[in-house]
């Protein structure tokens, strides 16, 4: 089985093209994903034929589970797409590919620039709903707020109290604000406890982010299914958005995570933009 390396702000991926998606992926994720007796990556991503659109894309966590939506992995299979020239024929226009996912219909635009192709990627609404995170509040509790149209749910984990602002990208995530630098938040003891609230039926991402100016956000991120990362697309999004609600940055904000910065626009309406880098690491073949 050929593979691909790839990486985006430090969130890196194994992309393969498949054409059988009944195979036993998420058993090859854990395998493959692996660190320490496999490839190592964030994720495996699956590059399929769509009859929806350019191209479909089926992400899976290390630890076996698919994910419905990924920001760094739509970008990395973007950059796939355009280093084997698989976009011209699929008939697309040049400047753009759609992109199947099961968080919905992505759209990716290429823009030119000096130093190669920027590639932004629409991804999508960011919905509320206790529904559509999902979050099952517990009747008559009084632990949420709401600012503006995003719920504030409070919780107490190991003693720490915790505002957490809930906003869904397709995938469930829980920011909370932090008023000191990033690496001071004890992330590896409490993101896992998070991630497993029973208020969150379906698990959830958890961001700890740090207010640095209306221009820049410092990030921590604990992945549902995959621990702690250097970056998450659909993260950044979604603390750029509760940011956003909360007042305290305007339409456009960098995102500085561990692995590199994302850029994030957002209208406060519309779909919320993402963009940075995406590379191509290093091919191999996997003994099937």
């Amino acid at each position: 089985m050929n593979f691909t390396k790839l990486q985006g702000a430090g969130n890196d991926f194994v992309l393969v093209e498949a054409s059988d998606s009944e195979r036993d992926w998420p058993a090859l994720a854990r395998t493959m994903c692996d660190r320490h007796f496999g490839i190592g990556a964030d994720g495996l991503l699956l590059l399929l034929p769509s009859d929806k659109a350019d191209f479909r894309m089926r992400i899976f966590n290390p630890d076996g589970s698919e994910a419905e939506a990924c920001g760094n992995g739509i970008r990395c299979f973007a950059r796939y797409v355009l280093e084997k020239g698989l976009l011209k024929s699929a008939g697309n226009h040049p400047a753009q590919m759609m992109v199947e996912t099961l968080a919905g219909i992505r759209l990716v635009k290429l823009h030119k620039t000096v130093t190669g192709t920027r590639i932004q990627v629409a991804m999508g609404r960011p919905k509320f709903r206790p529904e559509d995170i999902p979050v099952v509040l517990t009747a008559g509790s009084m632990n949420f707020t709401r600012i503006k149209s995003m719920l504030s749910y409070r919780v107490v984990v190991d003693g720490k109290e915790l505002d957490l602002n809930l906003v869904s990208m397709g995938n469930p995530h829980a920011v909370y604000f932090w008023q000191h630098p990033v690496a001071e938040f004890p992330l590896l003891e409490l993101g896992p406890k998070v991630e497993h609230l029973a208020l969150f039926p379906k698990r959830v991402n958890f961001e700890v982010a740090n207010v640095v100016s209306q221009q820049q956000i410092e990030v921590g991120v604990w992945e549902r299914g995959a621990g702690e990362t250097l970056a998450c697309g659909t993260g950044a999004c979604a603390v750029a958005v509760a940011a956003q609600l909360r007042g305290h940055v305007g339409s456009e904000v960098d995102v500085k995570l561990p692995g590199g910065v994302l850029n994030v626009e957002w209208n406060g309406t519309g779909e919320v933009f993402l963009s940075g880098p995406a590379e191509l690491v290093f091919t191999g073949e996997w003994k099937d």
